[in-house]
């Protein structure tokens, strides 16, 4: 199986890195290119054995350029259909590992994928990143439902949105408000008594009450 290694464009890099606070170097490989290099690797991994592909989301994870930790959410997620929960939860950790905002949400969507495949265990799903000490782990819980639409379970919805309604950091904050105006789309009426009836912070209503009817 030969691995993927992402030409330098240090041009690009540059800018990749700035738009992410230089946080990570970059190699500067952009999302198109990522997919074309990319793409027969992640047709292989179907065929590797968790622990083949686990080992080899790790080897790309660990790597400093920005683009593999990409690739290696990307394995993770074109596979995430045959994942027992044990196996699924097995990548809880690489979560708050070089954390950042796109890292982050791109996980929000493996985990949220496996979530919608498996309904009846949502709440054990939500309930392992719900109060955990990290954000990153919290934004995952309030975010987790974020297309889920009619089948959105509102109990768990509304549980990480009240135990971080105070919480001042900016990244939970945006979830919150980003969850409110998603699921706005499918039920204004219960993010509108939501946010009436519980304090929340300017932010969070800002970006919740977007799609909403103005008074």
């Amino acid at each position: 199986m030969d691995k993927v290694i992402f030409p330098k464009n240090e041009e690009k890099a540059e800018q990749m890195a700035a738009y992410m606070k230089n946080l990570f170097p970059f190699a500067g490989v952009t999302a198109p290119e990522r997919a074309v290099l990319e793409k027969e690797l992640l047709k292989v991994s179907k065929k590797l054995s968790f622990i083949e592909l686990f080992d080899l989301i790790h080897l790309y994870y660990a790597k400093p350029e920005r683009e593999y930790q990409y690739l290696a959410i990307d394995l993770a997620t074109v596979n995430v259909k045959r994942f027992s929960f044990e196996e699924m939860l097995r990548f809880k950790p690489f979560v708050i590992e070089k954390a950042w905002w796109d890292s982050v949400d791109a996980w929000r969507k493996f985990f949220g994928l496996w979530g919608y495949d498996h309904l009846e265990q949502m709440p054990q799903l939500f309930e392992a990143f719900f109060g955990e000490e990290d954000f990153w782990h919290r934004r995952i819980a309030i975010n987790l439902q974020l297309l889920y639409k009619e089948k959105t379970n509102l109990v768990l919805l509304k549980k990480a949105i009240i135990y971080d309604k105070t919480t001042d950091e900016f990244f939970i904050q945006k979830a919150i408000g980003w969850s409110l105006r998603q699921y706005s789309k499918t039920d204004p009426d219960w993010v509108q008594t939501l946010i009436k009836t519980t304090e929340l912070s300017p932010l969070a209503v800002r970006e919740g009450s977007k799609y909403l009817p103005k008074p």
